[in-house]
């Protein structure tokens, strides 16, 4: 059973909700502005919330981006209530762990019923990439690297793709004050995913985390910036940008992460104002680029799973041009936006940049 709900979930009257056995799956970005609380407070006043599923350390400690949870955690709950701030690309971790969570309970004998707290999309409607081929990350659905969907969308994708048989519930992103008006960067959805501006650069930007240059996680800018120790810059060096895009030679020292502690060279992407930028296709570029000049540089295990895409993966390996690569990512995501458009729960659609 799926519903989608207009009204906010202290509205909502459900048996499970008012006095069954609660679980809250969260991070920070649970915050209620109207009432000045977390989404768990309100369970804890009602004295109904029997299990807390949080990340594991501070909500700005590098490394720590995942929720970690058991099955037992779940037994004998009547409901889970999930709210967290999805980035917009599909290897985000605490949407993948809502992911596993969805697993878990499909193969529950007596499962609870889902909840989940929708929020608006802080990549906003704009789709690139594909979805995947071949190998996978675990717990991924079949969505674009940047699908163009809330958390409440994916989730009822994901409910259709694993043929899940508990009760599913989606509550409106416009369905409280907080959800509707607050900005969904203002509270950062991911140590990683500090400022407005880094859910444009994840999409392609997050490949960078399974090579061995560093996407400057644990400095104030990741994904904006990436480098490493062992790049050189140079007057002649002719770096891939396309238009409205800005490559400014940087330095930085990593705080945590890959290259911890060390000095990297590297480079800024810089958008200029209206600029519409596709992060998947110039960090392929980018990837292809520093593969051919130098050998420091390797795709890591996990790389090949995380693109999960053949044709892009033969891009990067000097094996076709890159008007193929285009083109290929065109009619994906063509494709995919037929897909992603059957679960659209709001007036605005998913769209591809032209």
């Amino acid at each position: 059973m799926f519903s989608f709900r207009t009204t906010a979930l202290e509205d909502q009257l459900d048996k499970a909700l008012l006095g069954g056995r609660v679980g809250c799956f969260c991070t920070q970005n649970c915050w209620d502005t109207a009432r000045g609380r977390y989404l768990h407070d309100m369970f804890r006043d009602r004295g109904n919330l029997a299990v807390l599923l949080t990340p594991r350390d501070t909500e700005l400690t590098p490394g720590t981006n995942h929720i970690a949870f058991e099955p037992s955690d779940l037994e004998r709950l009547d409901a889970v209530v999930v709210e967290i701030q999805d980035a917009g690309a599909r290897y985000f971790n605490y949407t993948k762990d809502v992911f596993r969570l969805m697993e878990i309970m499909t193969r529950m004998e007596d499962s609870p019923s889902l909840y989940v707290v929708d929020h608006i999309n802080p990549a906003g409607r704009i789709v690139e990439g594909s979805m995947p081929s071949g190998a996978v990350e675990p717990h991924t659905p079949k969505v674009a690297h940047r699908h163009g969907l809330t958390l409440g969308e994916l989730c009822a994708l994901y409910y259709n793709e694993i043929g899940a048989g508990f009760p599913l519930h989606v509550i409106s992103a416009l369905a409280s004050d907080a959800t509707r008006q607050l900005l969904p960067w203002t509270i950062a959805p991911a140590s990683d995913i500090p400022g407005m501006f880094t859910c444009q650069m994840y999409p392609g930007g997050g490949l960078w985390n399974n090579t061995t240059i560093t996407p400057a996680i644990g400095t104030a800018r990741p994904y904006e910036y990436f480098g490493a120790p062992f790049i050189k810059h140079s007057q002649v060096d002719i770096i891939p940008a396309p238009q409205g895009t800005l490559m400014r030679p940087c330095t930085f020292t990593p705080a945590a992460g890959r290259h911890q502690g060390q000095r990297c060279q590297g480079y800024q992407i810089m958008l200029q104002p209206g600029a519409e930028y596709h992060s998947l296709l110039h960090t392929v570029q980018l990837i292809r680029y520093f593969l051919e000049r130098y050998p420091q540089f390797e795709l890591l295990p996990g790389f090949e799973e995380k693109l999960a895409d053949p044709v892009l993966l033969g891009y990067i390996k000097g094996k076709t041009g890159f008007q193929e690569a285009r083109e290929h990512v065109k009619l994906e995501e063509q494709k995919w936006i037929r897909k992603a458009k059957r679960y659209s729960l709001y007036d605005d659609q998913p769209y591809r940049i032209k």
